[in-house]
């Protein structure tokens, strides 16, 4: 079993999931969660490649999220779209970025990510709350690298 499905289990992330149906019920902002289990790169300029790769500068008001996590380097980067970034201060993410460390350091894995998740979900609906014309622009799937 590699390190990737060690980190969460099948029910595990049906449950992060969840969590970003229910944060894109505030915002119309789109959380994706990428998981990977290496990368020689620094886990920013990473989670840059996965955003484009997963084609997230693609939403109408560029206002994606990518929680990336880098299992065996025990990486992790919080990455938003240039909407967001317009829009907020430079320490917009770090406030979700501690609860999501916190839980990790603890081994509680899925607790980082959901909390995380729902975080965002708070901070970004008073930039971008979710209108009733909304439509999911980005799966809600975890991606895997």
């Amino acid at each position: 079993m590699s390190k990737t499905e060690d980190f969460l289990t099948a029910s595990e992330e049906q449950e992060i999931v969840q969590a970003i149906v229910a944060a894109e019920k505030d915002t119309s902002g789109e959380i994706r969660v990428h998981i990977e289990e290496h990368s020689e790169k620094p886990p920013l300029e990473r989670a840059q490649e996965v955003f484009f790769s997963l084609e997230m500068q693609n939403t109408k008001e560029r206002n994606g999220v990518l929680f990336y996590v880098g299992v065996t380097d025990k990486q992790f980067a919080i990455l938003g779209d240039e909407g967001i970034n317009k829009v907020v201060g430079d320490d917009f993410w770090n406030s979700t970025k501690d609860i999501v460390l916190k839980h990790f350091k603890n081994k509680n894995n899925k607790d980082g990510l959901v909390n995380g998740i729902i975080e965002a979900g708070k901070r970004l609906k008073t930039f971008f709350p979710y209108q009733s014309d909304d439509t999911n622009e980005l799966p809600n799937e975890i991606s895997r690298g």
